[in-house]
């Protein structure tokens, strides 16, 4: 489990260093995790002898399990923000109807966003349809 942790702040790390240094416009924990992807790619789909080559935790299942367990937990990583929130209530007091603003256009423009997706991906695969609801048979 241990390295699996290190593993994971290896890779959050690592993004950090290279959202910093690059100055790309994403977040280092954003690019930590595709460096976690692109390694459990190769870990899984690249040259055989790469598994041998790693240590037994990352290899027999262990980094599956940590990370089911981090997933888990998550939730808990919301209780500082909270806690922050409910110390600054005067804050939000005063701010309150502009957040409620942001709060709804933001939520209408990811249902938007969502639902042009979903078109867009369907007419993709299947250009000769048009999404709507089933036509009825005679």
């Amino acid at each position: 489990m241990i390295a699996s942790l290190a593993l994971v702040l290896l890779a959050q790390l690592a993004g950090e260093v290279l959202a910093r240094s690059s100055g790309l416009p994403l977040l280092g924990p954003v690019i930590g995790m595709v460096l976690m992807l692109l390694f459990l790619v190769l870990r899984d789909r690249g040259p055989r002898a790469l598994p041998r080559r790693l240590p037994r935790p990352l290899t027999d299942g262990t980094l599956e399990q940590t990370g089911r367990g981090l997933l888990a937990n998550l939730s808990l990583m919301f209780v500082p923000a909270g806690a922050g929130i409910v110390g600054r209530l005067d804050v939000l007091e005063a701010q309150a109807a502009k957040l409620a603003l942001v709060l709804v256009l933001s939520t209408l423009l990811a249902l938007a966003a969502t639902a042009l997706t979903f078109v867009a991906v369907a007419r993709w695969l299947d250009p000769g349809r048009t999404p709507g609801p089933p036509e009825s048979a005679p």
